[in-house]
């Protein structure tokens, strides 16, 4: 397919490597700076770039709408006003946020095209086995929708836009907070001269135990032994480390799992 990639970020980045290994043709990268819209299109041995929506081209299959959250509706809104001028019109424009509903595009034949995935520039992933979230107006864009991100991934699903709020902020648990979790021990250990990349085989092996187990199965540590020598212990290396917002999540996380070991029917 032809693709217009609204958007040069991490997610952007990403979905445009991808895309062009499995053979689709992206046509063009608008970005709201000249500078990202270009090092995108040179990364990507492509010439056509813009920062102007008035520039966008009107020959696409698809226009990829990856920007932040907040800003969809606004890009979105501005894009339908140069695409609604085109003979070829109404064009199949989808968005790649988690949060945001089908309907924030406002354009006829809309869609939503969520990969689940953390992302970073400086890391470009394989995208076979990450999931994709699917959803569209009309069940015809839907198919094509699905089509697409087959091209792209193994795992492919349909999921309406209510669904799919849950389903991020199951991620963002999954990802962010562990992530800022990896934050915090990094600060741990710093002061002391341990190099936070001790912790990596102990973060690989957490989640692998969950290719087997379920999660609550693969809990350990003080809070599930309930050894309260060691957890006042840390709590107080903690505070003496002048990491008091750290000892609070520690407390509220310590409490978070003990409540999950005694919920009534969790076994």
């Amino acid at each position: 397919m032809n693709v217009t990639l609204i958007g040069a970020g991490n997610l952007a980045t990403n979905l445009a490597f991808g895309l062009q290994k499995v053979g689709h043709n992206i046509l063009q990268v608008y970005s709201r700076t000249e500078e990202s819209a270009s090092q995108l299109a040179n990364r990507l041995g492509i010439i056509n770039f813009t920062n102007d929506f008035a520039s966008v081209n009107h020959d696409s299959d698809i226009y990829i709408i990856a920007v932040s959250d907040k800003v969809v509706a606004e890009v979105s809104e501005r894009l339908d006003e140069v695409l609604a001028k085109s003979p070829n019109a109404p064009h199949l424009v989808v968005h790649t946020a988690g949060t945001m509903p089908l309907d924030t595009i406002q354009t006829e034949r809309r869609g939503v095209f969520y990969p689940m995935q953390t992302f970073s520039k400086r890391r470009i992933v394989d995208f076979e086995d990450i999931p994709i979230f699917v959803e569209a107006n009309y069940p015809e864009d839907a198919n094509r929708l699905r089509n697409f991100a087959g091209t792209l991934s193994l795992r492919v699903f349909e999921m309406s836009s209510e669904e799919r709020q849950y389903l991020h902020l199951a991620a963002v648990f999954v990802s962010n907070f562990t992530n800022h979790c990896c934050t915090l021990a990094e600060r741990i250990l710093a002061p002391h001269s341990i190099p936070f990349e001790v912790m990596l085989p102990l973060l690989s092996e957490t989640v692998a135990k969950l290719q087997s187990m379920p999660p609550r199965d693969a809990q350990t540590g003080p809070a599930v032994r309930n050894d309260q020598n060691v957890l006042a212990h840390q709590l107080q290396l903690l505070r003496q480390s002048g990491l008091s917002r750290a000892a609070d999540i520690y407390e509220s996380m310590t409490k978070s799992i003990q409540d999950e070991r005694t919920t009534p029917g969790a076994d």
